[in-house]
């Protein structure tokens, strides 16, 4: 018979996907290996732990073999590093992350290497003072890529720090209520009622967060479409848009659709046409749509080329959530860190000023485009409105009435720093006489 899927070896597939496959750890399918809920909870979070501190852990790992494992045992690696991140992250007991360990090297038939993590893990509790001292003193206990700590050094040098230790931190699941449908109040007391408990937010009038992660689909009223997934950060954006009853709406770039209910729900008679490029993420938006009871025009299409899509009546109203890094979300998504470079960055910037030079033209005068990158990359946020409005005579840039820090253009909402991930918004408003 068949052995069940272990936590240990299943977290091991989802960090090759990602290491190696260069998947996100929403993309791979490793964790349907698991039937009880309890394991696949377990494995994720030894995986995303592991990415979490990958660079710093990897120092240990290193540290402590008398030699590098050879590249074709890369999952004895993985494991030694999931065996170290409980042992040091975990607080787990020695005996217990010590057994674990060795009994999953077994699992995948690697015998060899049961010896060896025994010997590199009781290494690690004997010496694990002197160890972590020394690792203080090195870059990779910041545990972010050189690339990208050299760039935010260079972008925030009074804050990168606190963005680090922000980004190392594992993100609360926070909630925007369906106010169309419900009160903030009557929500948390329906949570409240069901044993879940939440707290309101102080940044934004939708948003809520629950004091313990739990799956979303056992939240009383979610299926009805009472609650959606998003950070605080994010629920800014529809207020900032300002849309009214009859405005005609872009949300150009809209996957997986957050934004684009969240328009819906504060102003339901609005004209709303949701673009994407993947008709696959599209139909996300659209199942997304469906569970709120709300509907749009949606368009799988490159927003860059209007040409093919716009029907030449110009928009009151243009958000456009820019592709980018997405480093102002590693704390949800610890991943990015390792599947990001310098390059990736580069080719950004281009997709970036093409979606803002296309999109402006079909703005009427008078109307507003609100730019938003959950990106802490300066080049990619007020560093790209100011050249666009170097080139654009007719635009002028409002502050956004938001908490955070001047970007001039532009304010920037930094990892943690008001309980939300990392956001930058520019709001674009068209001169009236253009």
């Amino acid at each position: 018979m068949k052995k069940p899927a272990d936590a240990r070896v299943v977290a091991i597939k989802a960090l090759s996907d990602v290491l190696d496959q260069q998947r996100s750890l929403a993309e791979t399918t490793a964790f349907d290996g698991l039937s009880e809920a309890r394991d696949q909870g377990f494995a994720r979070h030894l995986s995303y732990g592991v990415l979490r501190w990958y660079s710093a852990l990897d120092w240990l790992s290193q540290a402590l073999l008398e030699r590098p494992l050879k590249h074709k045992d890369r999952d004895v690696h993985r494991l030694l590093l999931i065996g170290l991140f409980q042992a040091w992250k975990d607080s787990t007991a020695a005996h217990a992350a010590v057994h674990a360990t060795a009994e999953t090297a077994r699992r995948l038939r690697k015998p060899w290497a049961v010896g060896l993590l025994n010997a590199v893990l009781r290494r690690f509790f004997r010496e694990q003072h002197a160890l972590l001292s020394q690792l203080a003193t090195h870059p990779a206990a910041r545990a972010h890529p050189d690339w990208l700590l050299r760039q935010l050094q260079a972008d925030w040098p009074e804050h990168w720090a606190s963005i680090t230790a922000a980004n190392n931190r594992q993100a609360p699941l926070q909630l925007r209520v369906n106010l169309s449908r419900t009160s903030r109040e009557e929500a948390l007391q329906k949570l409240n009622s069901a044993g879940i408990k939440a707290t309101a937010s102080e940044l934004c009038a939708s948003g809520i967060a629950l004091d313990s992660a739990l799956p979303v689909e056992q939240l009383p009223g979610f299926q009805e479409g009472m609650f959606s997934v998003q950070d605080y950060a994010a629920q800014l954006a529809a207020p900032l848009l300002d849309a009214h009853s009859g405005h005609r709406v872009l949300d150009a770039c809209a996957a997986p659709g957050g934004k684009t209910g969240h328009l819906l729900e504060r102003t339901p008679d609005i004209e709303l046409t949701a673009l994407d490029l993947s008709a696959q993420r599209l139909k996300r938006v659209g199942d997304n749509l469906q569970r709120l009871g709300l509907r749009a025009d949606l368009r799988a299409a490159d927003a860059a080329q209007p040409e093919q899509w716009w029907d030449g009546q110009p928009f009151d109203r243009i958000l456009l959530d820019a592709p980018c890094s997405a480093t102002g979300v590693i704390r949800r998504h610890p991943e990015i860190k390792w599947l990001r470079d310098q390059r990736q960055v580069d080719t950004l910037l281009p997709t970036q000023q093409r979606l803002l030079t296309a999109l402006w033209p079909l703005l009427r005068p008078g109307g507003i485009l609100v730019y938003a990158t959950c990106s802490v990359l300066r080049r990619e946020n007020n560093q790209q409105i100011q050249a666009f409005l170097d080139t654009h005579r007719d635009a002028r840039c409002r502050a956004a009435d938001i908490p955070g820090l001047p970007a001039a253009p532009g304010q920037q909402l930094l990892p943690g720093a008001v309980d939300s991930d990392g956001f930058y918004y520019a709001i674009l408003h068209r001169c009236a006489d253009s």
